[in-house]
């Protein structure tokens, strides 16, 4: 096996600091996991060990598929939740409209690990530069056609992160961004 890794087991540490900093304390954090995802419970873990570590209580709301949403944001509004923080999920991917949409019905601001989450209306993304990684893959490919062995091959770690802001969503939520956080985004989504 090889390729380049398409998350961090530190990133739900790094998305959790950000949402503190952008909510100004960790009061009202939540995750939204997907339990039929089998590495959601590794991803769990990380993000309840730097919740411990940043001294924050943190909320978990599980899903298991699409139809769980609408509960999940139900669930979310009746514990108080100031901003959902999605860990990395295909299913959350391919409902990335929705989730912006039930989001802004239910006035929460949200954090993803994916920019196409924030370019269908999520507040922020945090996480792995797809794009890149993908670019690098196609290195893995072109070596492979060349004759060098898979198993031969590293698994290597993504090389960039990107912080993408959508400004829009931020105004109708009524959040006014630090201009610290705005000036280290990648992108701002106007």
């Amino acid at each position: 096996m090889t390729g380049v890794l398409n998350t961090l087991d530190t990133l739900p540490g790094k998305q959790l600091a950000l949402a503190i900093e952008i909510m100004g304390s960790g009061e009202g954090a939540a995750f939204i996991v997907n339990v039929s995802n089998p590495t959601s419970v590794l991803y769990r873990a990380f993000a309840e060990a730097s919740a411990t570590e940043l001294g924050v209580k943190l909320s978990v709301v599980e899903v298991r598929s699409a139809e769980d949403l609408d509960g999940a944001f139900s669930n979310l509004a009746s514990q108080g939740a100031r901003i959902g923080l999605f860990l990395q999920d295909a299913m959350f991917l391919s409902q990335r409209e929705r989730i912006a949409q039930l989001a802004q019905s239910a006035r929460l601001p949200t954090m993803f690990g994916f920019r196409e989450h924030v370019e269908a209306g999520g507040l922020v993304s945090y996480g792995v530069d797809l794009r890149e990684s993908w670019r690098r893959a196609a290195n893995f490919v072109d070596r492979i056609l060349r004759g060098a062995k898979a198993n031969e091959l590293p698994v290597e770690l993504p090389a960039k992160l990107e912080l993408v802001i959508n400004q829009g969503t931020a105004k109708a939520l009524g959040l006014r961004l630090s201009l610290s956080v705005l000036a280290r985004a990648d992108e701002v989504i106007e």
